[in-house]
């Protein structure tokens, strides 16, 4: 008995302390906290045997600086006191972190995790479990609850990590290098900031009038059919005609020749069913509540009375564009993004403003509509500043960046912005400009290649997610995906390039003087070929 009293005195002083820390009621009531960071040596394994340390997701959690992220994520909770315990921001990141690199649904992330222990390890527990850490449905309230300014935060602490550790590692250090650190008193533009816009396509088919119309009119019907089950067998069922208007939306679908006269009668026609069931709508719910939809069903209803005025208008007035014009019934979120790429003219999606900064990406802008990215690039070179304390040397940025108020701004920073002066080119071509706006054309490929891996590799070039929200959550995870990529590339190259002599530049170039077997003064060392005979 006493000592079962003094232990609970030790547990009862220990929550006072914790409660006078910040953020204590949701690590005791909904929330489980990760007091500390596992070492890989203390992880338990059913069988025989451990974690090997050079394994990927070994490095990546300790690389990774979970404790920073404790109080955003616990902001973010709701404090109810109810329910079970929230899971720690290290599993609600991680299985974010781990579903992107590996490319799987949510289920299939859910068993990747169940069945590797490294991945256990990973998300902070303490032994192996086979058993599945939590919900697949789970991803979305993941999503939900952090956001992308929290994430553009995340990214922003594990990008200063990354630096810290380049500039540690750096050997060559001049003097007039240490001088300039961030506690000097004057500060110097130093490095390269590469701008960039691209669209994050949606999940969706592509749109057309007939298509929005037909989706509208199928989903119209199913609220008529579900406002009228209270009175069946009281009134008669109202006529919707959805047999016969779905045989003429297939008729005209799968024709291979549609001529413009055919199309907008075959609209019209759309829009007369949808617009008999609309009506049959007002007039059910003057008897039956529209409480009785649920939250989804009720937010179809409203999409479908706005795409019906768009068409209505667009038909009337002849025309084929309108302001906010909504392309999917399931996401309205979605707007067309005007691109003018040789594969697609227009993309439906999330235009993104993203900058890079020695091969680390950043996300400065997340927008549904469609904007005009050269407005962007003060912010975007502010916050450069803010993130290193100086503003970069030069900004490698496309044409459409080029205009007077932003040459004003970087000019008046003592920036370079790339590409060719405004106004008539001079009559004698100064060869310096030429091969200095070849360099900044050159210099500013990376940010093209980096799209291109978020596309190819990763899940930027079809986001999944069905909600604004979950979805700009999936594209600001993507570019942390992509900065840990880009951190693990550069210890690999720390692996064959310890010295200092041995950068990467000298190393390929006495590969290619191998290969070819020339010496640095132009001798060949190929041994001469035998006379043929």
């Amino acid at each position: 008995m006493r000592k079962s009293a003094i232990s609970a005195a030790k547990s009862e002083e220990k929550i006072t302390d914790n409660l006078k820390k910040p953020c204590t009621l949701f690590n005791y009531a909904m929330y489980k906290h990760n007091y500390r960071q596992l070492e890989f040596e203390d992880f338990a394994l059913p069988f025989s045997g451990g974690l090997r340390s050079d394994n990927r997701w070994i490095k990546i959690a300790k690389f990774i600086p979970w404790d920073e992220f404790e109080s955003l994520y616990s902001k973010s909770l709701s404090g109810s006191h109810m329910g079970s315990p929230a899971l720690s921001v290290r599993i609600a990141i991680g299985s974010l972190i781990i579903k992107e690199r590996l490319g799987t649904s949510d289920e299939e992330t859910v068993e990747q995790i169940r069945e590797n222990p490294y991945l256990q390890f990973f998300l902070g527990f303490k032994e192996y479990k086979d058993e599945a850490p939590f919900h697949p449905t789970m991803f979305v309230h993941f999503r939900k609850r952090i956001g992308k300014k929290k994430l553009s935060k995340i990214n922003d602490a594990i990008v200063q990590k990354a630096l810290a550790e380049a500039m540690k590692s750096s050997e060559d250090k001049s003097s007039d290098d240490k001088n300039d650190g961030p506690g000097s008193p004057v500060l110097k533009n130093k490095g390269k900031l590469l701008v960039d816009a691209t669209c994050a396509p949606a999940d969706i088919t592509f749109p057309t009038d007939l298509k929005i119309l037909n989706t509208a009119r199928e989903k119209s019907e199913k609220v008529i059919d579900i406002l009228h089950r209270p009175l069946r067998g009281k009134q008669k069922k109202p006529r919707t005609y959805r047999k016969k208007a779905r045989k003429e939306f297939l008729s005209v679908a799968k024709s291979k020749k549609l001529s413009k006269s055919k199309r907008r009668k075959a609209i019209r026609k759309q829009l007369g069913y949808l617009r008999r069931n609309l009506k049959t709508i007002d007039k059910q719910s003057e008897q039956i509540s529209l409480t009785t939809l649920s939250r989804k069903q009720y937010k179809n209803l409203l999409v479908i009375h706005e795409a019906y005025r768009q068409q209505k208008w667009m038909f009337e007035h002849r025309e084929n564009r309108i302001a906010d014009r909504i392309v999917s019934i399931s996401q309205p979120h979605v707007r067309p993004i005007k691109r003018g790429k040789a594969r697609a003219a227009t993309e439906f999606g999330a235009k993104i403003s993203a900058s890079l900064v020695d091969g680390f990406a950043f996300v400065d802008r997340i927008s549904w509509d469609a904007y005009n990215e050269a407005g962007d690039l003060e912010e975007q070179i502010e916050s450069y500043h803010n993130r290193f304390g100086f503003y970069p040397e030069s900004v490698h940025a496309d044409k459409i960046y080029r205009n007077r108020g932003n040459r004003k701004f970087c000019k008046k920073h003592g920036i370079r912005l790339s590409g060719p002066a405004m106004g008539r080119p001079p009559k004698q071509i100064d060869i310096q400009l030429q091969i200095q706006a070849r360099q900044d054309e050159l210099d500013r490929i990376p940010i093209e290649g980096k799209f291109g891996q978020a596309k190819r590799r990763f899940s930027l070039s079809k986001i999944m997610c069905k909600l604004a929200q979950t979805s700009e959550t999936a594209i600001a995870v993507t570019f942390i995906v992509l900065n840990i990529e880009r951190w693990l590339k550069a210890i690999l190259f720390c692996l064959f390039f310890p010295r200092k002599s041995q950068s990467p530049r000298d190393f390929w170039l006495r590969y290619v003087d191998s290969k070819r077997l020339v010496t640095p003064d132009g001798c060949s060392l190929r041994k001469p070929e035998p006379a043929m005979h």
